[in-house]
């Protein structure tokens, strides 16, 4: 008997106790299957070093004004919203591939809860979402970035990050349920995190966009968590911010946690 098999040998249940113990073994398992693959990781550690560096240097000028070391204290905390939402696109794609290749028969066919592959899966993906934190802060700095506010802000810039990846990867498992490949997850969430990305004050002040985007800027829930995350590190409003995001992280676990789920069930 595998250690995974031994791990899950109780009677297949509904208690939350059934659940998480269940959900970690199969987060481990998650975490051993990064492990062995580390180019996995490319993703949060490579890509949001080379953005940051091609929106820092080759535009920073222009929209600054000529004032990179000012743009990169407003670009850095947007850079790690935006590199949080593109994170979870590869959950979405492995959890696809997974079903493909008929893991998730053998989950259904071991004594564990009904959604602990997918609660497991997406427990694994904190350690994705601290890389893209620890990355994105560590090589700033070596750039000239600078937490203006004081450790433990930013260290609740780093939780609330990490949380709401764990919330908004969820659109990203629902997505793997419904398509055919993983090919077909990545374009999908592209089509979904650019506009979410570019549609925000990730880049520029919200001010000097056209009404009609200023609008659409405002509902856009990457919006108030690249301004909570401003504020923890650079300072400036947080509480109002805060709520906003905090909400968005409630609705889309309300949301798309149990559509994920019915895909699953589907699906599996």
């Amino acid at each position: 008997m595998t250690t995974l098999d031994a791990t899950l040998d109780h009677p297949r249940g509904g208690s939350a106790a059934a659940l998480l113990r269940h959900a970690t073994a199969l987060a481990r398992r998650s975490l051993i299957k990064t492990a062995r693959t580390p180019e996995a990781l490319l993703d949060v550690t490579l890509q949001p070093v080379i953005f940051l560096l091609l929106f820092t240097y080759l535009f920073g000028g222009a929209i600054s004004g000529g004032d990179r070391a000012g743009y990169l204290q407003f670009l850095l905390p947007g850079m790690l919203a935006q590199s949080l939402a593109m994170g979870g696109i590869a959950l979405g794609q492995n959890l696809n591939a997974d079903i493909e290749k008929g893991v998730f028969d053998r989950f259904r066919s071991l004594p564990v809860a009904r959604s602990a592959p997918l609660v497991g899966a997406v427990a694994a993906d904190i350690v994705r979402y601290l890389t893209v934190c620890v990355v994105m802060l560590g090589f700033g700095m070596l750039i000239g970035f600078r937490v203006q506010t004081g450790f433990v802000p930013a260290l609740a810039a780093v939780g609330l990050s990490v949380a709401f990846g764990l919330c908004f990867c969820w659109i990203s498992v629902w997505v793997g349920m419904l398509v055919r490949t993983p090919g077909a997850v990545q374009g999908l969430m592209f089509l979904l995190v650019f506009p979410l990305s570019f549609g925000s004050n990730v880049f520029v002040q919200t001010s000097t966009l056209p009404g009609w985007l200023q609008w659409f800027v405002h509902v856009n829930p990457i919006t108030p968590l690249v301004s909570t995350i401003r504020g923890l590190l650079i300072g400036g409003p947080v509480a109002s911010h805060l709520v906003v995001t905090l909400a968005w992280m409630a609705g889309l676990l309300l949301v798309f946690v149990p559509l994920a789920l019915r895909g699953y069930a589907r699906r599996a």
